[in-house]
């Protein structure tokens, strides 16, 4: 596994230059720092160390830190990071201590462990729901407990339900929420645990003095994305790498929006760093696109003679399928915006998968 290209780890210095003053020097511990949204957390903040003396020390928790760093070993070897070998389910100040030898105090904790795989959700649910909930809640005792001031928790664009065909856009005031028996779909079991996780973020908020802020995080495109997985996105990269037609498997028509994860990191580190304490904020995209639209996009940047397959049709009077955030409370308090095209962000990714 390759380094992020050179055009994104500038683009994100550059534009977190704002948050250094209040970043510099501090000791973050990260939940979940393997996965996706995690390996571009580790890599912009160690190039911020190396190129902007950010002076930041990073104590990461993995189940398998060991093999992070035979997969990705200009991450998982760098001084800068302290590894931690556990679940999020044995998070807890003792656990840490054993491990490191001595008690872990920091500034700030950045919680992105969750339940990801959708198969995993609807078979055991209560798993699922364990992790998103009570690892928040650990995640939380153990930062109160160290004494960090921030807590940035990743929720999702789920807590809100199904988003209504004639809402362009989700708002953070939106009122709606999931089915409470429904424990199928994306909706159902993850996103309840989430409504819940965000509530004992703000009950922490009130009762410990702990600064959490939420992320409620929608769809992605970039480096470190899995392929051949639940993400369409992903699974059209893949094809269009090994050159094989693109193959819709509904019908095109369910409507998302994509942040690249250049622009997603830039976010989540100001969310972290100048976030109103106790507030949620929807990161992600506003340019709305089809299934449809995203796999001939994908075709077109991949500059290869290939075929968009649709396999479903669409039934009449089936509703709209929509899923894309406003992100104006972000850009109002925040003055954070979506930098970089979802044409750039396909780009850029197909050039790092060849690469990879």
């Amino acid at each position: 596994m390759k380094p992020l290209i050179v055009e994104d780890i500038d683009f994100v210095l550059e534009e977190l230059a704002a948050a250094y003053d209040t970043l510099r020097n501090q000791r973050i511990f990260i939940t979940g720092g393997t996965g996706f949204f995690g390996c571009w957390l580790l890599e912009t903040l160690l190039a911020a160390n190396a190129q902007r003396q950010l002076g930041v020390k990073l104590t990461v928790l993995s189940r398998d830190p060991a093999a992070f760093a035979q997969r990705v070993p200009y991450l998982g070897s760098n001084p800068d990071v302290t590894w931690v070998r556990g679940g999020i389910l044995d998070l807890s100040t003792d656990f840490v201590a054993r491990q490191l030898g001595k008690a872990w105090r920091g500034d700030a904790v950045i919680h992105l462990v969750t339940e990801a795989n959708l198969g995993a959700t609807a078979a055991t649910p209560l798993n699922a729901m364990d992790v998103i909930v009570e690892g928040t809640r650990r995640a939380l005792d153990f930062a109160t407990t160290a004494g960090a001031k921030r807590f940035l928790f990743t929720s999702s664009g789920a807590v809100y339900g199904r988003q209504p065909g004639e809402v362009t856009a989700i708002p953070e005031t939106f009122s709606a929420a999931p089915e409470t028996t429904d424990l199928t779909s994306a909706y159902g079991a993850a996103g309840n645990a989430k409504r819940y996780a965000e509530l004992l973020c703000a009950a922490y908020a009130k009762q410990r003095g702990l600064e959490t802020v939420i992320a409620r995080c929608f769809t992605f495109v970039g480096p470190h994305l899995p392929l051949g997985s639940k993400f369409a996105v992903g699974n059209f990269l893949e094809d269009a790498l090994h050159a094989r037609d693109l193959i819709v498997k509904g019908d095109g028509t369910p409507v998302r929006s994509y942040m690249y994860a250049a622009d997603l990191t830039v976010w989540l580190l100001t969310l972290l760093a100048r976030g109103t304490a106790g507030r949620a904020y929807n990161v992600g995209s506003e340019h709305a696109v089809s299934i449809r639209e995203l796999a001939e996009q994908v075709r077109a940047v991949s500059g290869k003679r290939l075929q968009v397959t649709v396999l479903g049709q669409t039934e009449p009077g089936k509703p709209l399928d929509r899923y894309v955030p406003s992100i104006r409370r972000a850009t109002e308090e925040l003055e954070l915006t979506q930098k970089i095209s979802l044409p750039t962000a396909l780009e850029r990714t197909l050039r790092w998968l060849g690469n990879a």
